[in-house]
């Protein structure tokens, strides 16, 4: 005959449960208006928890609002992960992240717009997409398909250059995602020294996964 779950495991994912719904409605603020200075009690009724909730979780609004990024750009780097893990190629591994990041404007807003606000702060954290994207631009490097000379310095470009297709997508709905993406990875990708026919072809070769 099958026995309960001991009372503590039960308070534990009680426990995880609240967490996650305080960051899903951090989030929810981020992408919606960027406001941080809503209270805390309007951020609990939003997860429908309890205000004193909150402080079993968090410190402050804050630490919050940071473990809502940090899980938004993990979701993202998720994301990547599943779509490429297929290439090898470091180049075309840069110019897919650009497109799909182009494409996920449309399929995963609220992610992206937590992106486009919070973004430029954690271009160098170790969460989300910055690591990958330091590894495939040390990998690139090593091998010789990128001539880099500092993959951190190389990394704030291709970070900057992401915000600002992030920031184009939403500023100019209007305009075709999937080419400006195609044209701002070949120019990345000449930065970083592919050749430019190469360069042009790479960031136009068909994208793993679906549409």
């Amino acid at each position: 005959m099958p026995t309960s779950a001991p009372p503590s495991n039960r308070f534990e994912r009680r426990r995880a449960e609240t967490r996650s719904a305080l960051v899903r409605a951090a989030r929810q603020i981020l992408a919606d208006s960027g406001d941080t200075g809503i209270s805390i009690q309007a951020i609990a009724e939003r997860a429908d928890v309890g205000f004193g909730s909150f402080y079993n979780h968090f410190e402050s609004k804050a630490e919050l609002f940071e473990a809502a990024v940090v899980d938004a750009l993990e979701e993202y780097g998720r994301n990547f992960d599943q779509r490429l893990a297929e290439i090898d190629d470091p180049a075309e591994l840069v110019a897919a992240g650009f497109r799909l990041s182009a494409r996920m404007a449309d399929s995963h807003p609220e992610l992206m717009q937590v992106l486009r606000r919070r973004g430029l702060g954690h271009i160098h954290s170790d969460n989300g997409l910055a690591r990958r994207a330091l590894r495939d631009i040390e990998v690139g490097t090593a091998s010789g398909r990128f001539t880099v000379v500092d993959p951190t310095v190389a990394l704030s470009a291709l970070g900057g250059t992401l915000l600002s297709l992030v920031e184009l997508r939403f500023a100019r709905p209007d305009l075709d995602g999937d080419e400006a993406a195609a044209n701002l990875a070949e120019m990345v990708l000449r930065m970083l020294g592919v050749p430019p026919d190469d360069a042009h072809e790479v960031a136009r070769r068909p994208l793993p996964g679906p549409a």
